[in-house]
């Protein structure tokens, strides 16, 4: 799956490194050098440094060496390549990616529906549910989702009108 890791933003110096507006979790694996990344319309960039300085990542990349060959790269979009169904350390460590498709159950194992997007709120992310009365709207908390297991593709929801709250 290609994953939307980052942005080039200006040039910096006049060796050809570019500031990057960082778009992951996991910068260090995502712009190591040597990582090679996506691009739409300048094809694939490899990394051939990088550095934070005052806080704003730098990259170099192969066949960029100077101020104004970077600048044709301004606003451009970085993509990795990444296996969204890689194991990772944390359990509860998942990528909204692997939550698309899940199928939603109740407590009781009953088919609540299915799992159609994750809205990013700035209090808390929501779970759009298609369920067979229309698209259910729950709260992305763990009192609500008290199950996620992306493994099976199976998440255990407790919707609000089950719980005593008020929707």
């Amino acid at each position: 799956m290609r994953l939307l890791v980052g942005r080039i933003g200006r040039a910096h110096g006049i060796l050809g490194e570019a500031t990057i507006e960082v778009r992951t979790d996991d910068p260090d694996a995502r712009f190591a050098i040597g990582q090679k990344l996506q691009t739409d319309g300048h094809g694939d960039l490899t990394i051939t440094s990088g550095r934070v300085h005052n806080g704003i990542l730098l990259l170099g990349f192969a066949g960029f060496s100077d101020r104004n060959q970077i600048e044709k790269l301004r606003n451009t979009l970085l993509y990795a390549q990444v296996d969204i169904n890689e194991v990772r350390e944390d359990e509860d460590d998942y990528h909204v990616l692997q939550i698309i498709g899940c199928q939603a159950f109740l407590e009781d194992e009953t088919l609540f529906g299915e799992v159609t997007d994750v809205i990013n709120l700035p209090g808390q992310d929501l779970l759009a549910i298609k369920t067979t009365s229309g698209e259910a709207l729950i709260p992305f908390v763990r009192q609500l989702v008290p199950v996620v297991d992306v493994k099976n593709r199976r998440l255990v929801v407790v919707p609000p009108e089950l719980n005593g709250v008020v929707q």
